[in-house]
């Protein structure tokens, strides 16, 4: 990232004049984009850390040089395993150290005596545990990363980067598919799990990053550099306790400003503080006050990676702007009812649409038991697509529309294929045409589509229910309609993008 920002710092009433910080962060780019990356701890068989995510890389494609290290030296996979970092002929960018605590420190100096630019520690036994001994361990790593190089970890699952083909652990199968959302997190399990939830969700990332303990890259200094990033235009976040808190809440307000940020702020309970500081030796903090200083970063404060995959989906889909009223379209009353009642807590009105509008769509509708108000009941489950698109652009004219719901129940279509015999369920499901012509509909009428799937039925004999589902959700998302298990998850999504353009307008 080579960059010429123009950065703002209060000086008393004024401003101080404008500072080129011309490649602040080069060696952080390197460390995102490695062209040879060295393994420390690599056995040559077995489940070990340095096996897995040697491994990792060879399978999801990484296409720099992989350098296998272990003092035993041996071989794997038809590679050499070089006894020691000294030992490789080459230079190194990046480097991955998976062996037991006590060893990390030495390790580590023989990485920037390399001239390595950043290393990933993976390896746990720090400050986490408690102990004198980690606490000392992890005061040696701090020192050797204050002599030139930049370190995330330890106690962490490492970084995520499919531009690159980085991976993470234990991540052979995450998607190769680069994006517009980052995650810091400070638990690697929830790096490593969101990273997964967005191969099937439909959500790419340009970055993980599980910092774990963070004694030298972490959270802050993390925030600011994607603040600048020209590749991540949504930022998420899981942290436990932040090393400078007047230092994070400065940066967090900061990037805000310019990015939307979501967080998950983990320790906030009794109990959950105490866990908090045996996973990665943080302190949770007040509830109540995390909470309202996050309010004032005008941040996205989430509960669970749910909520995170949703919100994150849709700020990196939909237009950035507030979204007011909302245009509901299914296959039966108690739906649109339900669907109109949950949109009013999130501030989001479901308005009668104009009678000319209302007129046109009912001449449309299968009769009897459609209604054209809006909620737009079109009676049952089985309307073409083609109707649907109709609807959808005769809503579009309505001014107080400012996006659609789409409900979708085709679990229905199994009923239909049991009637009809020896048929499967993909190919009297119309999802293809669904799709076209919602993002159709969205092309012309310039208003966003979203859509509700829910699925009641998941018994064993419906397995192709969740296969039709699931290449339902894949082809609405890659162009670009968000998909949503439910109206609330997608009324709770959509109010927090309006609350975000609300602060930024």
């Amino acid at each position: 990232m080579v960059l010429t920002i123009n950065l703002y710092q209060k000086a008393g009433g004024g401003f101080l004049a404008t500072e080129n910080i011309l490649q602040e962060f080069a060696d952080i780019d390197r460390i995102f984009d490695p062209k040879s990356i060295a393994i420390i701890g690599v056995s040559s068989e077995g489940l070990g850390f340095g096996r897995s995510i040697f491994i990792s890389h060879r399978s999801i494609g990484y296409e720099g040089k992989l350098y296998p290290v272990n003092k035993r030296g041996g071989s794997i996979e038809g590679m050499k395993i070089y006894s020691s970092i000294e030992a490789i002929p080459d230079k190194i960018d990046f480097a991955i150290i998976a062996v037991p605590a006590h060893l990390v420190p030495s390790a580590l100096e023989a990485c920037r005596s390399k001239g390595v630019v950043g290393a990933e520690i993976l390896s746990s036994g720090f400050s986490e545990t408690g102990t004198p001994e980690g606490i000392a361990l992890e005061e040696e790593l701090k020192t050797i990363a204050k002599k030139g190089i930049r370190l995330i970890g330890p106690n962490c699952f490492g970084i995520y980067c499919p531009k690159s083909g980085l991976t993470m652990l234990p991540g052979p199968d995450l998607s190769r598919k680069p994006g517009s959302v980052a995650l810091l997190s400070q638990s690697g399990g929830l790096s490593v799990d969101f990273g997964y939830i967005g191969k099937w969700r439909g959500i790419h990332f340009s970055k993980i990053i599980s910092f774990g303990n963070g004694c030298d890259l972490r959270e802050t200094e993390m925030l600011r550099y994607l603040r600048h990033d020209p590749e991540t235009r949504v930022i998420c976040v899981y942290i436990e306790g932040v090393a400078d808190g007047r230092d994070f809440f400065t940066a967090l307000k900061e990037v805000a400003a310019e990015k939307p940020v979501i967080i998950i702020k983990g320790g906030l309970s009794e109990s959950g503080s105490r866990a908090a500081a045996s996973h990665t030796a943080s302190l949770g903090g007040n509830k109540a006050i995390w909470e309202a200083a996050l309010r004032q970063c005008h941040v996205t404060q989430v509960e669970n990676l749910e909520e995170m995959s949703d919100v994150a989906l849709t700020f990196s889909l939909l237009p950035p702007r507030e979204y007011k009223g909302c245009a509901v379209m299914g296959g039966g009353g108690a739906l649109g009812i339900a669907a109109a009642d949950t949109a009013e807590p999130y501030g989001i009105k479901v308005p009668s649409l104009r009678k000319d509008l209302q007129e046109a769509i009912l001449e449309v509708l299968p009769k009897p038991g459609s209604s054209a108000t809006n909620p737009v009941d079109i009676a049952n489950p089985y309307v073409s697509p083609k109707y649907i698109r109709e609807i959808l652009l005769y809503a579009s004219q309505d001014e107080n529309i400012d996006f659609h719901i789409v409900i979708q129940l085709l679990y229905h279509y199994k009923a239909l294929q049991l009637n009809l015999g020896n048929v499967k369920l993909g190919e009297i499901t119309p999802y293809k045409e669904l799709a076209k012509v919602c993002r159709e509909a969205m092309d012309i009428g310039k208003k966003p589509v979203m859509l509700i799937l829910p699925n009641i039925r998941r018994d064993e004999d419906d397995l192709e229910i969740e296969e039709v589902n699931r290449e339902t959700r894949r082809l609405f998302t890659e162009a670009g309609m968000p998909v949503f298990d439910s109206v609330k998850n997608a009324f709770n999504a959509v109010a927090s993008i309006s609350r975000y353009y609300r602060y930024r307008r």
